[in-house]
């Protein structure tokens, strides 16, 4: 495999993705040449255009530049999100170029520091971001490759060349986080998820004891309370548990209050209790997830009084309970939930923030191998709105099943009504009326496009009133 030291250039297949695009600004910061290609604009591409990362929409190999043709130094990047037969890939392939997977490279990079590696099929994202913002607001500082935007540093990259960490998202697609090494690594959730990769939820749960056990000596494992025990670590990794407000975890919260909006609280840890931690992102899961990075945080050597300090800080995430507007009778929230489980605990933050909303959802089923395999558990998550509006599934990387669509899921929704929408109805279609109203847009695929629209057309309504 190249080594670090011999890539002078780099050419990224799918460099618009979130992950592949935090790589991109790495290899930029670090004074080499970048390109790479995607399949279409988006707010990440012009983004990486207007730092000087050149992307292109053209798939052919013709429009890879001279500078990148050299096999013996240009290191070649690609998302397992690309199909394998992608024309620049098989050229590459090919020409004898060093070809590798984004998690391959990160695993490269983050071994030379003390790896900070957050999994969990879901809330990794939130937790991420969060360790990253509490290791820089303290003494301790770490470069981050995160799964989304920092609304703090409006990036998905942060360099710091000073300190021995970098806080990376462990996915577990593809098995990808088998590549990493961590030093301090934390387990959110294990549910069943990607199961055209995995085949089981057992095989999910065994993924996750792989990556468990690849703990550097030493080492630390935190884990969401209740969570399978794990095996064959190795035998001085201390493992810790955390949860919202389990008194037999290690670290879990008392005297939660919610005061305007946000929640405060004290933390119980293994050193003892911290009192007055507030919040600066609303919902009781952030709560939890806030936990989770608090104690990597300590872990990692940052300070109580940096911890109180920077948490009311931190403003959270691009499409992470993104909230657009907030009127006295109108709320607009936009998430990234795509999964059964993450739906479940947005909705149910949601009811707790606004008891006597009435709550409208739009959600774009992401993968139609995702919509086979938990069409019921979507319902049955969906089912804690008032109204559900379902878009077409965003297919990614995937090809049409038969007889699996949109209603698919809607087919097993009962208690709920349910209609169908295209972009091209939304946002007109939303018209809440007298009673207060949450309305939330929902899904990983391109639902965010429509955002501004949706958020304008509302906004539009509060001052009509």
């Amino acid at each position: 495999m190249m080594q670090v030291e011999e890539v002078k250039q780099v050419w990224l297949v799918g460099i618009g993705g979130i992950g592949m695009s935090a790589l991109a600004r790495y290899f930029h910061r670090d004074g080499k040449p970048v390109a790479g290609y995607d399949r279409t604009p988006s707010g990440v591409t012009e983004a990486l255009q207007a730092e000087g990362i050149s992307v292109f929409f053209d798939s052919s190999p013709a429009c890879i530049e001279p500078v990148f043709r050299d096999p013996r130094h240009t290191l070649v990047i690609y998302t397992p999100a690309v199909e394998k037969e992608q024309e620049q890939l098989v050229w590459f392939r090919e020409q004898g170029f060093e070809v590798l997977k984004r998690a391959q490279v990160l695993g490269m990079l983050s071994a030379r520091k003390e790896a900070v590696c957050i999994a969990g099929t879901h809330g990794k994202t939130t937790i991420s971001t969060l360790t990253a913002h509490l290791f820089r607001q303290g003494k301790v500082g770490c470069t981050a490759f995160l799964g989304g935007i920092s609304k703090n540093y409006r990036n998905n990259f942060l360099w710091d060349e000073q300190s021995p960490f970098v806080v990376l998202e462990a996915d577990e697609f593809d098995r990808s986080f088998l590549w990493l090494s961590p030093t301090l690594a934390l387990i959110s959730a294990m549910d069943a998820d990607h199961l055209d990769i995995y085949g089981s939820h057992q095989e999910v749960e065994n993924a996750f004891g792989a990556f468990a056990r690849r703990v550097k000596s030493g080492g630390v494992l935190v884990m969401k309370k209740g969570l399978p025990p794990q095996e064959g670590l190795m035998a001085d990794v201390e493992v810790l548990s955390y949860a919202l407000a389990d008194s037999d975890a290690d670290y879990y919260a008392g005297e939660l209050v919610l005061e305007d909006g946000l929640y405060r609280f004290s933390l119980h840890t293994p050193q003892g209790l911290i009192t007055d931690l507030k919040m600066g992102i609303p919902g009781r899961l952030n709560v939890e997830n806030a936990i989770g990075a608090v104690a990597l945080a300590l872990n990692a050597g940052v300070e109580v009084d940096e911890i109180r300090a920077s948490l009311p800080g931190f403003k959270g995430i691009a499409r992470r309970f993104d909230l657009h507007v907030n009127a006295p009778h109108l709320v607009y929230i936009d998430d990234y939930a795509h999964h059964p489980e993450e739906i479940r605990a947005t909705l149910t933050s949601v009811r707790a923030l606004y008891p006597g909303f009435r709550l409208c959802g739009v959600f774009q089923p992401h993968l139609y191998t995702r919509t086979r395999d938990f069409a019921e558990d979507f319902a049955q998550s969906l089912s804690l709105l008032d109204e559900v509006l379902l878009m077409d599934i965003y297919p990614a990387r995937e090809l049409p099943l038969p007889g699996i669509t949109a209603r698919t899921i809607g087919e097993h929704i009962a208690e709920v009504p349910v209609g169908y929408v295209g972009p091209e109805d939304l946002p007109e279609v939303l018209q809440p009326g007298a009673q207060p109203t949450v309305v939330l847009t929902m899904g990983a695929g391109d639902i965010d496009r429509l955002v501004p629209r949706i958020a304008a057309h509302l906004a539009h309504l509060v001052s009509l009133r």
